[in-house]
């Protein structure tokens, strides 16, 4: 018996380590298409040569992106070693491409005020490298929702012809996970309009101006609506039905969830000072209660997901 739990602690063991170095070999793939597309930025100069600190910000924003989006090709039901790697792998590419994707429509979509890259690389904004690092997370924690549950498990039958995959058509996987994706693009994009013309002021024009605290307060806002959208897209796909309905219901939560956070911010978090005037209205903007007003949105959107 105990030859059994020791091969069996063995087995998993050495499981684990290939899933590790497999997970690693797509971080560098990840570090590469990054480059590919960013061409005219010099990602060693920035971080160790200039020390920007803006970029650093945004740029652990997308590794933080890239290891959640991979991890939904990671986690789930074995299938077999084999089985599993060559699912990871296909997964990983296009989890590493929607990413990438992402950050660029998100920079020319909700970003679409100004350069990006210039605000980060020139001006060293690092309001706006909150928001690009956000953006990049938003985007992550939506391709681990595309791309977990039971979708993916096919596509090995492709390879090794397996009667118990081949009843599912093996091409469906990708095709809800990109399905999944473009649903949770379109609502990330939504999401910024609405946050901000919920608020006094114009948060892109603040981020612009280097604003930090309001930078924190957007990247809230995305993060925490990426956090209900990847909750709502989890799971085994049902029917179309089914996802319209539980993403528009989490998605209606979270658009009350803004205003509601940002209110409770102003009257419990800070009480005796005024959100607006801390952020906007003085000649330094208060970054904690930007932070704090980021944890609002997060942490509302952290305990929604736990209560249905």
């Amino acid at each position: 018996m105990d030859n059994i739990v020791e091969s069996s602690y063995l087995n998993d063991a050495f499981n684990a380590i290939v899933y590790i170095l497999t997970a690693f070999s797509l971080f560098w793939v990840g570090k590469r298409v990054y480059q590919l597309f960013h061409p005219t930025i010099d990602v060693q100069d920035e971080l160790v040569i200039k020390d920007n600190f803006a970029f650093s910000i945004a740029h652990t924003g997308y590794f933080t992106g890239l290891l959640i989006a991979i991890g939904g090709a990671i986690v789930g039901e074995s299938n077999g070693l084999i089985a599993d790697i060559f699912d990871i792998l296909i997964y990983g590419l296009l989890s590493i491409l929607l990413l990438n994707m992402s950050i660029f429509i998100n920079a020319k979509v909700i970003l679409r005020q100004f350069s990006v890259e210039k605000e980060i690389c020139v001006d060293r904004n690092e309001g706006t490298g909150l928001v690009e690092a956000a953006s990049a997370i938003a985007s992550g924690l939506v391709i681990f929702g595309a791309v977990s549950g039971d979708a993916i498990a096919p596509l090995w039958a492709m390879v090794d012809g397996s009667s118990d995959y081949l009843s599912y058509a093996p091409y469906m996987g990708i095709v809800n996970t990109l399905q999944y994706w473009f649903i949770g693009i379109v609502l990330m994009i939504f999401t910024a309009w609405f946050y901000n013309k919920i608020l006094p002021y114009n948060a892109l024009d603040e981020i612009e101006k280097d604003n930090v605290a309001v930078g924190f307060g957007f990247a809230g806002a995305l993060v925490a609506i990426a956090i209900l959208v990847n909750h709502a897209l989890m799971g085994d796909f049902e029917s179309w039905t089914a996802t319209f309905t539980k993403v528009g219901f989490e998605m209606l939560i979270g658009i009350i969830l803004l205003p509601v956070a940002r209110y409770l911010t102003d009257k419990i978090l800070l009480p005796g000072q005024n959100l607006t005037d801390e952020l906007v209205n003085q000649e330094k903007a208060n970054v904690g209660a930007g932070l704090i007003e980021a944890f609002s949105y997060i942490g509302g959107a952290i305990l929604i997901t736990w209560c249905i």
